[in-house]
């Protein structure tokens, strides 16, 4: 396959993250309609750090099947390091931002916050919250995109053109994820503030594939892997703190369920292709 071929599929399978994202512009839904979304949500995301590690640890089991301890070493710390950064290093990173949200928004005067006020907050939070999302995904998205690239350099055409399937259904599930937080604030996002979201989440897809068709390297994928499983892991302990507020506990489990099926059925395509 030609370069661009091969790039206008990693584009193909991104982009689908697309068809989710437009759930956040809906206007003041019911709040049995967001607490729904956040529980899919939950489920997908949680499969996906099942899906995510699964695929990190299996270089070093086979390591360990074969006794090369010194792969089972290196790639165990690559692992380690990628899940302490993502999941570690948001939590750092979210207390960096809201010490810089709770300076830029104190009131000048005394008095409490007015409510138009902790209305912004909100928002704020839930962008904040999304743009998290987005990243961690973004980062599972890149280890996706350099299965792409891998298995078209080879000219295994038939594998590629599954796992776009598979990929592609994959990233239209978790878009829904993304705008979990927004779905149901006061005030709609823009789809400039979608786009550069979709782009964040499903753009590497096509980097991952640009860069696997000229690196093959199991460390470097793990260490991605390792990345997006502590993100993605961070974001669903938020998620789950969302949930409880809501107090509508047998519907957040049963979409907590829905999005757990979701992500299996969308994974089949690419476990029938053997990735």
């Amino acid at each position: 396959m030609s370069s661009a071929n091969i790039a206008l599929l990693g584009a193909i399978a991104g982009l689908t993250i697309y068809l989710g994202l437009p759930l956040g512009r809906l206007r003041t839904p019911a709040p049995r309609l967001k607490a729904g979304l956040n529980a899919v949500a939950i489920g997908i995301l949680v499969f996906l750090v099942w899906d995510v590690l699964a695929h990190a640890w299996e270089p070093v089991d086979g390591a360990l099947s074969d006794h090369h301890w010194a792969t089972v070493a290196s790639d165990g710390l690559v692992l380690a390091a990628g899940l302490t950064v993502g999941l570690v290093g948001l939590v750092y990173y979210d207390a960096w931002i809201a010490r810089r949200r709770a300076a830029a928004e104190r009131p000048a005067g005394p008095g409490a916050a007015t409510a138009a006020e902790l209305a912004s907050r909100t928002r704020s939070q839930a962008a904040s919250l999304a743009l998290m999302i987005a990243t961690g995904i973004g980062l599972h998205n890149f280890a996706e995109g350099l299965a792409i690239g891998n298995s078209a350099a080879k000219g295994e055409l038939s594998l590629a053109l599954l796992l776009i399937i598979g990929f592609g259904l994959h990233n239209a599930t978790e878009g829904f994820g993304i705008v979990a937080p927004l779905a149901a604030e006061g005030e709609r996002p823009s789809w400039t503030a979608l786009f550069w979201l979709g782009l964040i989440g499903g753009g590497p897809t096509f980097l991952g594939t640009l860069v696997g068709q000229h690196l093959v390297n199991d460390t470097l994928s793990i260490a991605f892997l390792g990345l997006a499983a502590g993100s993605i892991l961070y974001v669903v302990i938020e998620l789950l703190a969302v949930a409880r507020k809501t107090t509508l506990k047998t519907l957040t489990t049963w979409c907590i369920l829905l999005g757990l099926l979701l992500g299996f059925a969308t994974d089949a395509v690419v476990t029938a292709a053997g990735a």
